[in-house]
């Protein structure tokens, strides 16, 4: 094999093995769970906000979250107030989070008071 055709190959059973890893890493929701104690403050507990511009956590899609954190944390999505947060997050704790959100039941709708 050449050197380019080597370097080729080498490139995509890395990118196959990253994808492979990647989708098998599952975080550990109550590690999330422990770790979450900080994002309370907005997010709520138990991932349901109050605050207005605030969205709940709870039940969101796993995939989306690890998306939202780690743009976040790349800058590729701006929030001043998430942006300062998520750099203190490990890609371990983002799994964790991402992981013990995504566990949790939906928001339910607060019924309407009686008129």
């Amino acid at each position: 094999m050449t050197g380019s055709k080597l370097a080729v190959a080498v490139a995509v059973a890395a990118i196959a093995g990253f994808s492979i890893t990647g989708a098998q890493a599952a975080g550990d929701a109550a590690a999330g769970q422990a770790r979450s104690r900080s994002c309370q403050t907005c997010h709520g507990a138990n991932g349901i906000a109050s605050m207005p511009n605030v969205p709940s956590l709870a039940a969101q899609n796993e995939q989306y979250l690890l998306k939202a954190l780690g743009d976040y944390k790349s800058g590729a999505r701006k929030d001043d107030m998430m942006s300062l947060i998520v750099q203190r997050l490990s890609d371990e704790d983002v799994a964790n989070l991402a992981a013990y959100y995504a566990g949790l039941g939906a928001p339910q709708a607060v019924p309407a008071p009686a008129q």
